[in-house]
């Protein structure tokens, strides 16, 4: 992880991270202007907000993502060739009625996408996702790291 903290968001930036395979996005988290974007170009605007941290524990990989809204039939959690994780879903756009009066949408809606290459040492047969208050954790095993075989020579004498 980067050292160098983000301006827009105040976090850590994992900008140098050599696993990951997201685009640094200098404007991320400006969202404010998305309310001068026209209706279709906001519906991008969720790929950018799928918030996901990633961290390492002597057993594991372990990615939390925050999915506020989503059931868990609405995400997908799949492991490509090259040991890539991927982390997709769609949100829905609410139904509008041709009355309704809205004065601010804030919240984002279409498709989200999110991929981690993960480190040689990750079991890819044992991942598993679990999904509980809107936070999808991903938890991926970690191989044991093999210890050198020591042999002990005795010294003649």
């Amino acid at each position: 992880m980067s050292i160098i903290p983000s301006f827009f968001t105040g976090r850590r930036s994992n900008v140098f991270d050599p696993f990951s395979l997201d685009i640094w996005d200098p404007f991320q988290g400006l969202s404010s202007a998305l309310s001068n974007l026209p209706e279709s170009s906001r519906e991008t605007a969720a790929i950018a907000n799928a918030r996901i941290d990633w961290k390492e524990t002597p057993e594991a990989h372990i990615f939390k993502a925050d999915l506020p809204g989503l059931k868990k039939e609405e995400v997908k959690v799949e492991v490509e060739e090259g040991r890539v994780l991927q982390i997709s879903g769609e949100r829905s756009r609410e139904h509008e009625e041709k009355n309704d009066k809205w004065h601010r949408v804030e919240r984002s809606s279409g498709k989200f996408l999110r991929r981690f290459r993960l480190p040689e040492s990750a079991k890819l047969e044992e991942v598993k996702a679990s999904m509980e208050n809107g936070v999808l954790t991903v938890t991926v095993p970690k191989a044991e790291e093999k210890k050198p075989e020591v042999k002990s020579i005795d010294i003649s004498g």
